[in-house]
């Protein structure tokens, strides 16, 4: 009598939870709107990431550090960050690697050594250090002038019948802001312009992901009539020349960029850029940074991407619903199975023993 009750409530319980299971997996597939994550609140973005330095080993800062300081050229702005975070830590640096860390300083502050990388910096963005890009390159590349010269660069080489660097002229239309015409509404197009030059720059220096590379070759490719491109005398024809939905990608983008960019600087921004490899990644990034401000620097150097950009989402009501109906129906079903197991068992057990006791 007990075990049939207890096969009722778990045959109920199973029903219960697949009806919980595609009620909730029905709602999220009917509406968009409804999805199973929702963008964390500062505070939420900054007690996530709180946790997981304090599971950091004790000398996973310095370690981080000493990677940096073999590099060339050396990144300062990793490096100021992490020594910025062993101090907020109360972490005092090993005095070998402090004395190491002081000489690069030094070394690398020297005005001759500044002047020849500031000099191959405005020759060749590739050739550019974070810590001085903004100073040495950034002045024509983030302005008009630059995004000017890519497309009469791109017009000379197609009239040349040479390459034409498709994606530099791309991200060039997109900082004049020939893509207003593709933005929605709300000042986005001003955002996107800015975004779009530093996306350029970051391209030039070598700082974009394969996946971000391929998004905007895909752009490049799919957005933009290169033909009609060609006979463009104004901006209004140039932007007739353009695919709306093959940029929007690459407009939102270029759009976190800028708030990146907003929440912290330049350099930092174009330090981040790796990081990205699509517009979803970009947008989790911005919030990321618009909850940490500069700090969010150390906390990507020594957390990574997926622990930084985890932390900008939480799960949804919605979420919790769909995850306790799949976990009561697998427990269910699970409990349901060993049970119906259990007594096939036990009745070829009893069969064994009924003809064990008749044999003589």
């Amino acid at each position: 009598m007990i075990r049939r009750w207890l096969r009722r409530g778990l045959t109920l319980a199973l029903v219960v939870s697949l009806a919980l299971t595609l009620y909730a997996g029905a709602r999220i597939w009917a509406d968009p709107a409804l999805s199973p994550y929702r963008d964390a609140a500062a505070q939420e973005i900054e007690a996530a990431l709180d946790r997981h330095l304090a599971d950091l080993a004790p000398g996973a800062i310095p370690d981080r550090i000493a990677a940096r300081l073999v590099e060339d050229p050396r990144n300062w702005i990793a490096l100021d960050a992490l020594d910025t975070l062993a101090q907020e830590r109360g972490q005092t640096l090993p005095p070998d690697l402090r004395a190491a860390f002081d000489a690069a300083r030094a070394e690398d502050a020297g005005f001759f050594a500044n002047a020849a990388n500031c000099a191959a910096c405005a020759y060749d963005p590739a050739a550019c250090a974070l810590s001085n890009v903004f100073l040495c390159h950034a002045p024509i590349a983030l302005t008009p002038i630059g995004d000017v010269a890519a497309i009469t660069r791109g017009a000379i080489a197609y009239m040349a019948g040479e390459a034409v660097d498709r994606i530099d002229v791309t991200l060039a239309i997109v900082g004049l802001g020939a893509t207003v015409t593709v933005v929605a509404s709300g000042g986005t197009s001003l955002v996107a312009k800015a975004g779009a030059s530093g996306l350029k720059l970051a391209r030039n220096m070598g700082r974009l992901s394969p996946r971000l590379n391929a998004t905007l070759a895909r752009a490049a490719t799919d957005g933009v009539d290169w033909m009609a491109l060609r006979r463009a005398g104004s901006m209004e024809d140039i932007a007739a020349s353009l695919r709306a939905e093959a940029f929007a990608p690459v407009v939102s983008i270029a759009a976190d960029l800028e708030r990146v960019r907003a929440a912290t600087d330049m350099t930092t921004a174009l330090h981040l850029l790796p990081l990205v490899d699509d517009a979803t990644d970009a947008t989790r990034l911005a919030r990321a940074a618009e909850a940490l401000g500069p700090r969010i620097t150390a906390r990507a150097e020594v957390l990574g991407k997926s622990r930084l950009l985890r932390a900008t989402v939480r799960l949804t009501d919605t979420a919790f619903a769909l995850i306790g109906g799949l976990m009561g129906l697998i427990l269910s079903a699970g409990v349901l199975i060993a049970n119906a197991l259990q007594t096939r068992l036990f009745a070829v057990l009893r069969r064994a023993a009924i003809r064990a006791a008749a044999d003589p």
